[in-house]
């Protein structure tokens, strides 16, 4: 942000940033039951994926970039698995996640062709 470094141009960045955003708009609807489970780990794991795209943006090595980016997929990869015991726990309709269901595709693509380049 103050920065101004060229992650911030990336589309797997700005996919990123859409589906931690989304995430935290789902957060309400989750029992309170789940603040400390289900909650926590959306909150983290969708951190997670901005935060390592944006650190492994600034490693000058490319193994190190790509390991940020393994794990930032990692992260995607979970939030995919949380939000199917989300829809298995009837706490929302896979209808209702039809948006976070696209940026976790879209990021999952983008971080894939980053770590294969």
């Amino acid at each position: 942000m103050f920065l101004n470094l060229n992650h911030y141009n990336l589309d797997a960045y700005k996919s990123a940033r859409e589906l931690r955003i989304e995430c935290y708009k789902i957060l309400p609807k989750l029992p309170e039951s789940e603040r400390f489970n289900l909650t926590d780990q959306i909150r983290r794991a969708s951190t997670s994926v901005v935060l390592n795209i944006t650190e492994g943006c600034s490693r000058k090595s490319e193994s190190e970039r790509k390991r940020y980016f393994e794990i930032a997929r990692g992260s995607v990869i979970e939030l995919d698995s949380c939000f199917d015991m989300i829809v298995e726990s009837s706490y929302a309709k896979i209808e209702d996640l039809d948006k976070i269901g696209k940026l976790i595709k879209t990021s999952f693509i983008l971080l894939s062709g980053m770590i294969k380049k």
